[in-house]
């Protein structure tokens, strides 16, 4: 349009004069446009409001404050708003629960408005990013905003750690030497530490249910954690019968997460118990991870819950596993 008509106008595309440079966005002011037309120009293609829309970094910080109504209780932090956008971001460790019903909804109401997070129960860190709300026009209407926000309300918070020590016995059997498995008790604590948790006793036993349920009774941690020399085969395997023999529940055994099949889920009184599958002993993601970041922040983890991780529970395969889960050819 013609410049004298353009002053408020939001320019369309990134533009260079002179020495001067607008960048895409650049709402023009007078100035701007005189400017403008002392270097010879007489148009610019701008985007211009209509009645009743609103700009599309108030519209991203709106719809941010919609759906992190109270960043503080939900453990969350709101960065400025700037070309659209508005990240969300984590204080703190834990994990992000998120309705995702409520995200579908927001994201149905119109194109342009849109907010993309990290997958539900995903751990965070402090500064880490959970959400992004973008408005992807210059301006959105605000019946649409005003709709978007209903649909998001209070849509994201992080759960945080409410387990404060974790307590870990290892088993040994005959066949093998016994040893402190540092490799193990490493990887294992950078995940507690990680939840802001400690690793606060660790025992080596023999791998024989009398021994487990022994040890279970001596922990007092409020997490007690079970790694075993041998892999646990079934319900009735040491671990787990161990568990059962200290007068604890058996919630779960096996999952559709890989790594992680051999995972077992209990309880002792109010303690949870969780038996590590052998890949625990690396630091790469598996399935105990999952169950072990929901248990360390009060989430709490049923059979059905574990028996839904396998969409999506194919994770990456861990070079040293003893038995790749790709076997050798057949011709």
């Amino acid at each position: 349009m013609p410049l004298a008509e353009a002053a408020g106008g939001i320019l369309a595309y990134s533009l260079r004069v002179g020495d001067r440079r607008f960048k895409k966005g650049h709402r023009f002011s007078g100035d701007d446009l005189a400017l403008l037309a002392d270097a010879g120009m007489s148009e610019v293609t701008v985007a211009q409001l209509d009645p009743g829309d609103v700009a599309e970094n108030d519209a991203a910080l709106r719809l941010a404050r919609a759906l992190v109504p109270d960043p503080e209780a939900a453990g969350l932090r709101l960065d400025p708003a700037f070309t659209g956008r508005v990240n969300i971001r984590a204080t703190g460790p834990g994990v992000i629960a998120l309705e995702a019903g409520a995200i579908h909804a927001l994201n149905r109401v119109d194109p342009m408005i849109t907010l993309a997070t990290v997958p539900p129960w995903q751990r965070v860190t402090e500064g880490m990013m959970v959400g992004t709300v973008k408005i992807i026009s210059y301006a959105v209407p605000e019946s649409a905003l005003t709709r978007a926000c209903a649909a998001g309300q209070g849509a994201l918070i992080r759960r945080k750690p409410v387990l404060k020590t974790a307590g870990l016995i290892i088993t040994q059997t005959e066949a093998m030497p016994p040893k402190p498995d540092a490799k193990a008790i490493k990887a294992i604590s950078g995940r507690l530490e990680a939840l802001g948790m400690s690793l606060a006793d660790t025992q080596h036993v023999d791998h024989s249910a009398a021994a487990i349920a022994d040890a279970l009774a001596r922990l007092g941690t409020d997490l007690a954690l079970i790694l075993t020399a041998s892999a646990t085969s079934d319900v009735c395997d040491e671990a787990p019968a161990g568990l059962v023999r200290a007068g604890g529940i058996l919630t779960r055994f096996g999952m559709p997460v890989d790594p992680g099949n051999l995972l077992f889920l209990g309880s002792l009184g109010k303690v949870p118990v969780i038996g590590l599958p052998g890949c625990a002993r690396s630091p790469a993601l598996n399935g105990a991870d999952w169950v072990l970041e929901r248990i360390a922040c009060g989430v709490p983890v049923s059979a059905e819950d574990i028996a839904a991780m396998g969409v999506g529970g194919l994770l990456k395969e861990i070079p040293t596993r003893p038995q790749p889960r790709d076997g050798p050819r057949r011709d």
